[in-house]
């Protein structure tokens, strides 16, 4: 799978802009802020129905325009597939595959597998629980519709849960059966997210472990592990053990919606005691064994973006990495830094085939 081309119109600080495409490398250079990031961020819009960046639809388009519109043709399975986004100010997203409008976006997810590395990648160690959490789910999302099915309508109950639990707080009143609905329904969705994120941390360890030893030389024991209350617990009696709590609350305070990953280096944990080049290759190898996952479960190479790599990485690590992903396994990668000569003297040592977008000329 690659993709042949790409039209961009008033996306974010692009006008309009045409761009067709090498099947193997492509580099996007130029100064900051000319459009290289948002470039890389149009193909992700185009797998997953939204922004990698920024998630508020409205906050995509152009100042001063009223809509964008993003054009993409595939060739996957040795057809063309063109996929189309579009969105106007305040209305809703359009998202169509050939011409075909989807009625929900998450029947696209997974058709156009993606990875993407990019120097936000440090908040999956930096911040809390939900960006690890939605780094787990976004992987699973793309290999497992069922269970993207099953995330929406876990999120769609909690949210239902949790307005009961703030209505019954307002009006001084409680009323068992009708939560007990709730809870019978966030029982049976959240048993299935989390016996599906056990067997996934199964596969998905031993390949982020293979990765990190390829990049660091074996020097250190790094691990994740996939902590939550489950575990050790029936998640019925955990919402019937919490329920005092959460009334006073006013919000459901145990469940899968509270899981996380713990990354590890020698039995430590990363964040604390990882140093700043052992943190990068952790993050590295974490969306190298994504792709590695994909790979395995849907038989289709992703599509890789690298943003701003250089910025993140020294050049014997940028070098390293592209080496590493210039194999046919790999597919098509993408490439955005601000200097052309760096990027082109790394991918020109590397891969024969490639081509650079100077976007301060376009």
């Amino acid at each position: 799978m690659h993709l042949k081309s790409l039209s961009l119109l008033n996306y974010k600080n692009i006008e309009s802009r045409k761009l067709d495409f090498d099947p193997r490398i492509n580099c996007f250079v130029g100064n900051n802020g000319v459009g290289k990031t948002n470039v890389l961020d149009a193909i992700y819009h185009l797998s997953f129905g939204k922004s990698y960046f920024n998630p508020i639809t409205s906050q995509n388009i152009k100042h001063d325009t009223d809509f964008f519109m993003l054009e993409g043709l595939y060739e996957r399975n040795e057809r063309d597939e063109k996929v189309a986004v579009s969105a106007k100010r305040s209305a809703k997203k359009k998202l169509s595959r050939n011409g075909k409008e989807f009625e929900k976006i998450s029947e696209h997810i997974g058709f156009l597998p993606l990875v993407i590395i990019s120097p936000s990648d440090n908040d999956l160690i930096r911040e809390g629980s939900v960006v690890r959490r939605k780094f787990m789910d976004g992987v699973l999302s793309q290999t497992n519709p069922e269970y993207l099915q099953v995330l929406l309508n876990y999120n769609k109950t909690l949210s239902q849960r949790n307005a009961l639990l703030k209505y019954f707080a307002a009006n001084h009143t409680f009323d068992k059966d009708n939560l007990d609905i709730y809870n019978e329904q966030l029982v049976e969705f959240g048993n299935y997210l989390h016996k599906k994120r056990c067997e996934f941390i199964e596969v998905f360890s031993p390949l982020l472990i293979k990765r990190y030893n390829y990049l660091s030389q074996s020097k250190e024991i790094i691990n994740i592990t996939y902590q939550s209350k489950l575990h050790e617990a029936n998640f019925a009696e955990l919402l019937k053990d919490q329920l005092s709590k959460d009334r006073v609350l006013q919000h459901t305070s145990t469940g899968t919606h509270k899981d996380d990953l713990a990354f590890t280096i020698n039995n430590f944990s990363i964040k604390k005691f990882g140093s700043q080049g052992q943190q990068k290759s952790f993050l590295i190898a974490l969306k190298l064994a994504q792709f590695d996952f994909l790979v395995n479960t849907n038989q289709t190479a992703p599509i890789i973006l690298l943003d701003d790599i250089f910025d993140k990485l020294d050049e014997h690590r940028v070098t390293q990495l592209i080496q590493l992903v210039d194999d046919a396994a790999f597919g098509q990668i993408f490439v955005s830094d601000t200097h052309k000569e760096r990027t082109e003297k790394v991918v020109k040592s590397i891969s024969q085939s490639y081509k650079i977008f100077n976007l301060n000329h376009e």
